[in-house]
């Protein structure tokens, strides 16, 4: 029997906090920051910097002279970083809308999303914005899962289909901004660089269940008529036995014409 407190939405900050400190948020946040070839004196921006996880690191790498400058549009994220980051050198935080960037145009020479364009309203529209804050040549990386790719081995792999179509269609906004992000790069008209996969391999229930909200969203599913009745028994099923699951999360790199 899934817990009641287990399929309570996790407390935000927690849970970037949980991502930056698993093994695979620390894996992709390193190639990130290697694809964004930071220098000293640069300007950066970090569009839906949350609690300011990865503003330090950038802020090191563009030290002495530069600057970051995180973006969010949540207040709880912005008063965090505030205080995660308050008296470190180099480091602004903003409170702003992905679609109304609060920054001059071409005024940054790097930039990077991580995670946020699955949730705002119209990601062209923040692809475009992201455009035209940076300067020509700047440099633009971003990191965006397709939940199509969300694979949960089962003894029943048709539950399994059904919870990766009830997250895909029912739980996240943009779903597939992974596997669209390049071409909509494009349509903004930026330079694609670089695209390239990450698919990482959880064998503990736990630790995907953390990162994956896999009884959370099982519940959801069951309550939506998506899984059925047998929903609770299937996760347990899971939880008890060899567990494998996996995600995809597309990593794109692009850069605003010269």
């Amino acid at each position: 029997m899934i817990d009641k407190h287990e399929v309570r939405p996790p407390d935000p900050i927690d849970y970037l906090d949980q991502v930056a400190a698993s093994a695979t948020g620390r894996a992709y946040k390193r190639r990130l920051l290697r694809r964004l070839g930071l220098r000293p004196g640069q300007i950066v921006l970090d569009l839906g910097c949350g609690p300011g996880t990865d503003l330090g690191a950038m802020a090191d790498a563009v030290a002495p002279g530069g600057r970051v400058i995180g973006v969010d549009r949540d207040p709880a994220m912005v008063a965090e970083a505030r205080a995660r980051l308050a008296g470190r050198p180099g480091v602004e935080i903003r409170a702003g809308d992905a679609h109304a960037l609060p920054l001059d145009d071409g005024s940054v020479d790097r930039a990077r999303t991580d995670r946020v364009l699955q949730h705002v309203e119209d990601p062209s529209r923040a692809l475009a914005e992201l455009r035209r804050v940076a300067r020509p040549g700047g440099r633009i990386v971003m990191a965006e899962p397709d939940w199509d790719g969300l694979l949960v081995d089962s003894r029943d792999p048709a539950m399994s289909r059904r919870l990766t179509r009830f997250v895909a269609t029912e739980i996240v906004r943009n779903a597939t901004v992974g596997r669209g992000l390049a071409r909509m790069c494009e349509e903004a008209g930026l330079t694609v660089l670089s695209v390239t996969t990450v698919a990482p391999v959880f064998r503990d229930f736990g630790t995907a269940d953390r990162l994956l909200g896999l009884r959370r969203n099982a519940v959801r599913a069951r309550r939506a008529g998506a899984l059925g009745p047998a929903a609770e028994e299937w996760v347990e099923d899971l939880r008890s036995g060899p567990f494998l699951a996996s995600f995809l999360l597309f990593l794109v790199t692009a850069e605003v014409p010269g």
